[in-house]
């Protein structure tokens, strides 16, 4: 390593260690550790440009473990990202700051993911790298490789340790995602210590057995070893690569280097001074860079847009050429693209006969492959009964990448990962399902698609104890109140076909917003007053005559029951009511007087009704209302039966109406 690389690198721990150290918080182990193959990697071999960092063709970098923050944002600023400036990195982990405890996708320019989970960063990486192979099979022609780069992920042995790393680079090497590379942080320390106390296996073998090609650097501080290391993995374009990289947690502070004290806490004011004194740094200013080092990393970044430049000039010859393609990449490139449903009376067709949601989503599925040709996704192992499967668009796989249709195999946490990662690569529009019970399989990773603004559907079917015989452990209850908490995050259970479409109309228009569509596998029918007012997630689908005296409040299945109880109380004489309510959080979106005029407070006298936990309904029901749900969990029996037994029927709907003052 000459002296300009060693100056570099060390910027890179020095910059980290100053900024956790005035934060007094942060995790120091992974920058100290990983700096060398992180310059290594961004200076020498990854094709990116800080002058436009969401240059399509780029390279992705991942930093799964997230905790090591300081480390990007260190590369960041020295490479000139979004003016990520000196002060910034002293505002770490500050309030309102670009520098946060974790990366955020979409709050610091050049984080391509938000992490922090660990091993989340591992699943988003292999969707990325799924979602370049399928854009290369699109659009790539002889002599213009228009989509051609590598998605890089590091992560540390707690990344290897969570379950959803395993599922997801089992899928990448069925797939044989050659353009993924896996740097593994290999220091042998977690929190409370060594790994060997709970994590002895041999990492290189489970990777081969996945079907990896696994390469080993012995010195992490050997940058020339590293980049062979790159190098051969790039070379080999029939598995992904994993490269094993043995470095010292801390390394360069003599008191911490090594021990699990530096993983998570700052180094100390003395052992700072201590680190930059056996790094030779040449001042104790803190976050002082010596100009050179500015210098170089400027010349570097000069010469990766000069990639940029040359690509774009290839880009230009390709729309020459193929002008039909360029038509198709800007509409794969067009956030808005699923706007030309709007006005499309064939997606917005009224269905006449009873029909599981599951069934017209399946067939809404195959409307939109057709209008949205970058529609990619699939099921966890369950496309024949979540009805996902897009006809005719094949399946993605080693042997084909321009298939459309995915198989997650029974992965439902990397799953969701994948289409994150998928969504976040750019380009694509993806969807994942599996059964609603299962989404809890998913639910951080569904998290993380709402924290990250990234507008993921997730088709959960089999939506309530209507799955019947399968029992209680496949019946879900408690799963809708979970996913309706979290903040920007879409939650659709349609009552029929009219429902269904606004459902998928706003997960495909959806900008920043992850859906999920809740829907059923019993047959529901048609509703006379179902509406595209579904769009503002609350609305009257059945009124009466001047001001209600009751309102009933129903989601999916039981909208039809509640319509058919106001028929009884109508008949006695009772105005009344009937409101769906297929999103609550889009309800909550729309205006004050809006949500007024269908839910008006003078009308106390309310009963919400769902096959679901009653959790949150009280917000709509009040202190005088009444909720109809499930108190308990299910039973396995036919459906029919289930929702009799729990009192999903028309005569005790109407009598807890009836029994409301």
């Amino acid at each position: 390593m000459n002296q300009i690389d060693t100056l570099s690198v060390n910027a890179i721990r020095i910059l980290s260690a100053d900024a956790i150290q005035k934060a007094n918080s942060g995790h120091p182990g992974l920058p100290l550790g990983c700096a060398a193959a992180a310059y290594e990697l961004w200076a020498h071999h990854m094709n990116h440009n800080p002058a436009n960092p969401k240059w399509e063709n780029r390279d992705r970098f991942i930093l799964s473990g997230g905790h090591g923050s300081m480390l990007l944002y260190s590369l960041l600023h020295l490479f000139g990202y979004g003016n990520l400036s000196k002060e910034d990195l002293m505002n770490f982990r500050q309030l309102d700051s670009k520098t946060p405890g974790h990366p955020e996708y979409g709050h610091t320019v050049g984080v391509e993911a938000t992490t922090g989970p660990l091993g989340a960063g591992m699943g988003m990486a292999v969707g990325m790298a799924m979602a370049e192979a399928h854009l290369e099979s699109v659009f790539n022609k002889e002599n213009y490789p228009v989509v051609d780069h590598y998605t890089y992920v590091l992560g540390g042995d707690g990344c290897m340790m969570e379950g959803i790393s395993s599922e997801a680079f089992s899928l990448a090497g069925t797939l044989g995602l050659s353009k993924l590379i896996v740097l593994y942080d290999s220091n042998r320390i977690s929190i409370e210590g060594s790994t060997d106390i709970a994590f002895r296996e041999n990492v290189q073998e489970r990777m081969q057995a996945f079907g990896f090609q696994t390469i080993t650097v012995e010195d992490g501080n050997d940058i020339d070893a590293i980049g062979k290391a790159i190098e051969a993995a790039k070379a080999d374009t029939e598995h992904p690569s994993f490269i094993t990289i043995k470095t010292q947690i801390g390394f360069g502070c003599p008191a911490k280097q090594g021990k699990a004290s530096a993983h998570g806490e700052p180094l100390g004011v003395e052992n700072v001074e201590a680190l930059r004194k056996n790094l030779n740094w040449p001042s104790e200013e803190p976050f002082f860079v010596p100009e050179e080092v500015y210098k170089n990393y400027s010349e570097i970044a000069e010469q990766k847009a000069e990639v940029e430049a040359a690509w774009n000039v290839m880009f230009a010859a390709y729309c020459e050429e193929y002008p039909e393609m360029e038509a198709l990449w800007n509409q794969y490139h067009n956030a808005k693209a699923g706007e030309a449903l709007k006005d499309d009376a064939g997606f917005w067709a009224k269905q006449e006969k009873p029909e599981a949601s599951r069934a017209i989503s399946g067939r809404l599925i195959n409307y939109i492959k057709d209008v949205l040709p970058n529609l990619f996704g699939g099921s966890a192992d369950l496309a024949p009964s979540n009805k996902t499967n897009m006809k005719d668009a094949g399946d993605f796989s080693k042997e084909d990448r321009a298939g459309r249709n995915l198989h997650f195999g029974v992965r439902e946490l990397a799953m969701a990962a994948i289409g994150n990662g998928i969504m976040l690569h750019g380009g694509l529009r993806a969807y994942v399902s599996t059964f609603f019970v299962f989404s809890d399989y998913c639910k951080p990773m569904a998290r993380l698609s709402a924290l990250m603004g990234v507008p993921l559907t997730y088709v959960f079917t089999h939506d309530s104890i209507g799955v019947g015989e399968d029992g209680p452990t496949h019946e879900p209850i408690e799963q809708m109140a979970a996913l309706r908490a979290m903040p920007n995050f879409h939650v659709f259970r349609p009552c029929d076909a009219t429902e269904t479409e606004a459902a998928w109309y706003s997960a495909v228009t959806s900008e920043h917003t992850p859906t999920a569509l809740v829907l059923t596998r019993q047959n529901l029918e048609p509703m006379a007053g179902s509406s595209r007012e579904a769009l503002k997630g609350g609305y009257i689908i059945d009124d009466c005559e001047g001001t209600p005296e009751l309102i009933l409040i129903a989601s999916g299945s039981e909208v039809a029951l509640a319509v058919h109880a106001k028929e009884t109380l109508a008949a006695e004489g009772q105005k009344v009511r009937v409101v769906s309510m297929p999103c609550m959080d889009l309800f909550e979106e729309q205006s004050e007087e809006y949500k007024e005029s269908v839910l008006p407070r003078e009308v106390r006298r309310r009963v919400a009704v769902e096959a679901l936990g009653s959790f949150g309904w009280d917000k709509y029901t009040g202190l005088d209302g009444k909720i109809i749900a499930m108190e308990s969990f299910g039973a396995s029996a036919p459906a029919g039966l289930l929702f009799k037994k729990f009192g999903f029927t028309v005569e005790h709907v109407v009598e807890v109406a009836k029994s409301l003052k």
